[in-house]
């Protein structure tokens, strides 16, 4: 959500999703995640955690985090259950690029649009995730500023890695 607000805030038409089948947050222990359904709001979760322990969940700033979300859309969604058609997708850990290739892969091909599908792992706190925005916001400007993406792609994603020191899986899938 991070690369989204960042995207957004610049102009993009962005939308973000998860791709598992609930949503996680990390708990009081590395054992003991918070689980929420896709139907549960921002808001209900902020509640909850505020409920549970507000000081915890305010020192590893997932109350910020979700503060944030809130502000963006009222709840997450589900990237499986999306008939939305995209000319590029960003994923943020290899499993969410796996569950996203496997996920295009087994829908009915319509349009037969392509759809560019880009991972950069970007691990799971603040410091990161803004870093990884900075980085794929870099991505989607050169992108957009090309005049062949599907030419020009695979030139880009090469000089962001040796720039970043970050690997950046790539593939194509259709629609």
């Amino acid at each position: 959500m991070e690369a989204h607000n960042f995207l957004a805030k610049r102009g993009f038409n962005v939308k973000s999703f998860g791709s598992g089948n609930a949503v996680k947050l990390p708990g009081s222990a590395p054992d003991k995640p918070n689980i929420y359904d896709f139907s549960t709001t921002y808001h209900e979760m902020y509640q909850d955690l505020v409920k549970k322990d507000k000081t915890l969940y305010t020192q590893n700033g997932i109350l910020h985090m979700l503060d944030r979300n809130r502000r963006i859309k009222p709840r997450p969604e589900r990237f499986q259950n999306t008939t939305l058609v995209f000319d590029l997708i960003f994923t943020a850990e290899e499993r969410v690029y796996d569950q996203c290739v496997e996920s295009l892969e087994t829908r009915a091909s319509n349009n037969e649009q392509m759809v560019h599908l880009i991972n950069l792992d970007i691990q799971d706190n603040h410091e990161e995730a803004t870093i990884g925005a900075f980085i794929i916001c870099d991505i989607v400007q050169m992108l957009a500023e090309s005049d062949d993406m599907d030419n020009d792609i695979s030139d880009i994603l090469t000089s962001v890695e040796a720039r970043c020191k970050r690997q950046i899986l790539h593939t194509v899938c259709w629609y």
